[in-house]
């Protein structure tokens, strides 16, 4: 199969569990992510609760690509997990994100379990103004710096070619170095929480 989307692939599920059987829910999605972990190109996984008591349960995991993901999702591992919890756990929603979605989705490198009063985590993507001004904070001081750089040493260069040096450098400083650090600094403010200093 042809991978049809390059990088990572996050994907967000809701389910419904009664709350009465909160320790099997966890049981179980512990299970399904000690399975996960054994397949190539898995990156992580987490859950947590909506809100103490609730029966409702956001679930994140990512792989490396598109086809790691559909090899974990179509194995047989992965099917016999699910059907372990006929009867016990609804699926309500299912979300994937690709792209610029997959610089802001919450961290999941780890398992967020909460059972006392929940951390907030969101489910969801910042609002694109945010997105748009956290693009333009890490974008402009790379673009300055290129473009004085390139007038000073590649002066002689005809402008389209100086424009074809310019996003051959600066697009893979911004996807795996600067816009990657930039979100993780300012993850507080993209989803809405107190800066780390007010806590």
């Amino acid at each position: 199969m042809t991978t049809m989307q390059a990088g990572p692939v996050t994907v967000a599920v809701s389910r419904r569990a009664d709350p009465a059987r909160t320790g099997e829910m966890v049981a179980w999605m512990r299970a399904g992510t000690a399975l996960a972990e054994s397949f190539p190109g898995f990156l992580g996984a987490g859950f947590v609760r909506s809100a103490p008591g609730s029966g409702e349960w956001h679930v994140m995991y990512r792989f490396a690509d598109a086809d790691t993901l559909h090899g974990w999702e179509d194995s047989p591992q992965r099917h016999w997990w699910l059907s372990s919890a006929q009867g016990i756990v609804e699926h309500t929603r299912v979300e994937r994100r690709t792209g610029i979605e997959g610089w802001f989705d919450p961290p999941v490198d780890h398992v967020v379990e909460t059972f006392g009063e929940p951390e907030p985590v969101s489910a969801v993507a910042p609002p694109r103004w945010k997105q748009a001004v956290t693009i333009w904070l890490a974008f402009f001081p790379l673009s300055l710096t290129a473009t004085l750089l390139t007038a000073r040493f590649a002066a002689d260069v005809p402008l389209a070619g100086r424009t074809l040096l310019m996003t051959l450098v600066l697009t893979p400083l911004m996807t795996y170095l600067v816009l990657p650090r930039i979100t993780r600094a300012l993850h507080w403010w993209l989803h809405g929480r107190r800066a780390p200093w007010r806590r």
